[in-house]
């Protein structure tokens, strides 16, 4: 016997030990065995034919929700979906892509991977798959990533067209592990600077492995990074090593409303070890851990377990009521309302979530998501209703999408580097007239020649690091994009000011 079976035997054999082990601490076991017998007499008797595995589901559901919001059921293909960001990789042709009037184009074919390695390149569009029309058909975007998706291994023929190139071109590509970033990009924001910014806005966090392997990089040897403990599962403490990279160097980690779990670990450990400053606004404030639970037919309960906290004693998971996640999903629009976003005299914490940091004693708060050390507001002025519907409808994109397919090559003999472009390249006023034409054509116009400039003044920059990226990547959109950020800006401004230590 080979030694993948034993695993999977051994790993069957612990999850059916484990099964009964649960069974045999039900208090009430009655209500189980009223589950199952109402089951029973309803696939055996009830006057029509009944789904019994979506009966099932929902009963599963309907358990949950009275639990807390992150208890959640997923079903065997959403529990795929769900892992493979977290997993790091999946299995594919290669590219990033985007739909521009029913057709695939390519926006860049992944460095080294199985596109890029027979010639395909940014630009083409994909109009079949295995000799199926995938352009102009009303395909789905989901149903189009099913039918280029597929197992290592195994090869998927492409019809492309080409600019400048008259016939359809045929390319077979075998299929591959496709790497998924953790990080978007890394860049050095100003030359020789030694010290580090974090951005975790927008982070909605993954693995408590992953944000205890990233907090120990900055944490001395035995600090605390993070405990959990819940009503079954012990006090489980996890500690730095004393080997990460970055030991010393002043750090900036950068929060907002969106930067959660897992994040949220990496936010507090930094600011409760006093080995960093946190400069945005208030974190979203999740912190339950879920375990994962497999079912038989590979569905999966996450179950949560534990509540995790920051070095400090902090939990910061933010107020929830048992069975109301309409609250709960309400909570940010409430937050905004009360002009948390904007003002931070309107955030308030109970005197009794305070803690203090553990070696400065400075002041900080649980309960509620990581309260940053420098409060940036939401500059609510820079988002026009203009440009909210430009971007609603596509225009933006569309646009985009049509300027790189026109002007890439141009583009890339004009400029050699990135520093030369972002040097030198400037939007053109005719790349603008287009966005604002085809507004008007789906009755999309500014109100007034205020609401138009002030677009044009985030438009601009939007633009050129859309162009950035297609020519580029990821990290060369962020290098032009957060020049306009309130947020670094004031990270930059800790740093100058020596007081990020």
């Amino acid at each position: 016997m080979n030694a993948q079976p034993r695993q999977n035997i051994d790993a069957n054999r612990a999850n059916m030990l484990q099964f009964f082990q649960y069974l045999q601490g039900i208090k009430d076991k009655e209500a189980v065995l009223k589950y199952i017998t109402a089951m029973a007499y309803i696939e055996n008797l009830y006057v029509d034919s009944v789904d019994t595995q979506k009966m099932t589901e929902a009963g599963l559901r309907g358990m949950l929700e009275d639990l807390d919001p992150h208890s959640t059921y997923a079903t065997p293909k959403e529990v795929k979906a769900f892992n493979e960001p977290l997993q790091g990789e999946f299995e594919g042709i290669g590219v990033s892509f985007n739909i521009l009037e029913d057709t695939l184009v390519v926006i860049q074919p992944i460095i080294n991977g199985p596109s890029e390695k027979v010639g395909i390149i940014a630009g083409d569009r994909i109009i079949t798959v295995n000799d199926t029309a995938i352009a102009g058909v009303k395909m789905s975007q989901e149903e189009i990533m099913k039918r280029l998706r597929g197992p290592k291994g195994t090869s998927v023929k492409l019809g492309i067209v080409r600019n400048d190139i008259k016939d359809v071109l045929t390319f077979t590509v075998k299929r591959d592990k496709i790497p998924v970033k953790s990080v978007d990009a890394v860049y050095m924001i100003r030359p020789q600077m030694r010290d580090i910014i974090i951005d975790l806005e927008d982070n909605g966090g993954g693995y408590l492995q992953a944000a205890v392997d990233i907090a120990n990089e900055f944490l001395a040897a035995d600090e605390l990074i993070v405990y959990t403990k819940g009503r079954v599962m012990q006090r489980q403490e996890f500690r730095a090593k004393g080997n990460g990279m970055m030991r010393e160097g002043r750090v900036v980690v950068l929060t907002n409303e969106f930067t959660a779990s897992a994040a949220e670990i990496v936010s507090g450990a930094i600011q409760d070890q006093d080995r960093g400053i946190i400069v945005g606004r208030r974190t979203f404030g999740k912190g339950l851990v879920q375990k994962p639970m497999e079912l038989p037919d590979g569905s999966m309960i996450r179950l949560t377990v534990a509540h995790y906290y920051t070095p400090s004693g902090r939990c910061i998971q933010k107020p929830y009521k048992k069975g109301d996640k309409e609250a709960y999903a309400h909570d940010l629009d409430d937050r905004f309302k009360r002009g948390e976003f904007t003002n931070a005299d309107s955030i308030h914490f109970a005197d009794s979530l305070k803690f203090e940091t553990l070696k400065k004693h400075r002041i900080v708060y649980g309960g509620g998501g990581i309260m940053p050390d420098y409060f940036v507001p939401l500059d609510t002025t820079r988002y026009t209703d203009f440009h909210r519907q430009l971007a609603a409808k596509q225009v933006i994109v569309n646009a985009n999408l049509k300027y790189m397919d026109k002007n890439r090559t141009q583009l890339k003999k004009q400029y050699k580097t990135f520093d030369d472009f972002n040097a030198k390249y400037q939007v053109p006023e005719s790349y603008i007239k287009t966005i604002f034409e085809e507004g008007k054509k789906k009755k999309i116009e500014p109100k007034d020649e205020q609401e138009k400039e002030k677009t044009l003044a985030y438009l601009r920059p939007q633009l050129k690091s859309l162009v950035a990226r297609d020519l580029w990547d990821l990290t060369e959109y962020f290098h032009v994009w957060n020049e306009s950020s309130d947020i670094i800006k004031k990270a930059l401004e800790v740093l100058e000011t020596d007081t990020a230590k």
